[in-house]
């Protein structure tokens, strides 16, 4: 069965197309809708498809707990997830900035009123996270909206994720899956690049990256392998607060990761064969026959008085070598001559 593309806002996301690249913002504004602005305005100018928020509405998605989210930070979640709010207004504004910058806005809804809210200002698609993955009632409730959903698949198996996709294809709804590891920051050795082509093959939809490791190396390495979309963690500098900010990348690092996922899907495919366009080299890099000392009519061609030598614009290529060796010589030939077909005779 054919891999299925998707299709957000126009843009076609899938193999033979380029990389959908998205700038993962999440709550590194830290609440401050300026700071949401500014970042804004760096996947802009890196040249991102995409930058993605988190939507949270802190008495809906979660019950008061002191609980602290494992190593990512001291303090509570409640707190974070409450400081890092943003209002429906200023999600509107950010939304805004977006089309008039001309770059695509997601979020990622944590709850039955954050999806509501958030397909009430028009987002194109929705962005589920990895904790909400097996996630069925919220999954089914977004997935009721009717539009494409990219789901990410960190802390779940195989089996979970295909309840997920069940879930969400019972609805229609275009899908595509990331392969996410939820570990923060990411060792290498845990991602798992493998993993991508293992969900391709299982549910044969466009399958990214989201990815939590430190730097752009194995975002780069999954379009090498032919994801289809990666995500990445930004901020405009690392000097900035937030939990997430430690393995976020910063505005160079970003530009580099949407210039080399580009420039490996350009260099990505094909078959090896010899290019028209390699026919310049061709002539001055290969080699010919030719003479290497003077050759008198009636002598034999040998090793001590024939070898190969560039530019390979003789009649005769290196290859052909041993074809001319034992053969005689059909006229007087000087050192350094490219020995051509009617030089020889048997």
């Amino acid at each position: 069965m054919k891999v299925k593309e998707i299709d957000i806002a126009g843009r076609r996301i899938g193999r033979g197309h380029p990389p959908f690249v998205i700038a993962e913002v999440g709550i590194n504004h830290d609440g401050d809708v300026s700071r949401a602005e500014a970042l804004v305005d760096v996947a802009v100018d890196a040249g991102a498809d995409c930058i993605k928020f988190q939507c949270h509405i802190t008495e809906a998605e979660m019950i008061p707990t002191n609980m602290r989210p494992g190593e990512i930070s001291d303090e509570r979640l409640w707190d974070i997830i409450r400081r890092c709010e943003l209002t429906g207004d200023e999600e509107r504004r950010i939304k805004k900035r977006c089309e008039e910058k001309g770059i695509l806005y997601l979020s990622t809804p944590f709850s039955r009123e954050a999806a509501d809210r958030l397909n009430d200002i028009g987002v194109a698609a929705f962005k589920v996270g990895s904790g909400e993955c097996n996630n069925i009632p919220l999954l089914e409730y977004v997935a009721g909206m009717g539009k494409p959903i990219i789901l990410s698949t960190g802390m779940n198996d195989l089996e979970s994720i295909r309840r997920s996709v069940d879930a969400v294809e019972r609805h229609g709804c275009p899908l595509m899956l990331m392969h996410c590891t939820s570990m923060y920051p990411t060792p290498y050795e845990k991602v798992r690049l493998g993993a991508l082509r293992e969900l391709e093959d299982n549910f044969r939809v466009p399958v990214g990256l989201s990815d939590h490791s430190l730097g752009i190396y194995t975002c780069l390495g999954a379009v090498a392998l032919g994801a289809a979309a990666v995500e990445k963690h930004f901020t405009v500098s690392r000097k900035w607060s937030g939990p997430d900010v430690p393995i976020s990348i910063e505005p160079d690092e970003l530009r580099e990761l949407v210039r080399g996922a580009r420039a490996i899907f350009l260099a990505s495919g094909g078959h090896k064969t010899v290019l028209p366009e390699e026919k310049p080299v061709m002539d001055f890099a290969y080699a010919s026959v030719v003479t290497i000392a003077p050759v008198r009519a009636g002598e034999t061609f040998t090793l001590e008085n024939t070898w190969v030598k560039r530019p390979g614009t003789g009649p005769i290529l290196a290859k052909d070598l041993n074809m001319v060796l034992g053969k005689k010589a059909a006229r007087n030939l000087k050192e350094d001559c490219q020995i051509s077909h009617d030089d020889i005779r048997d």
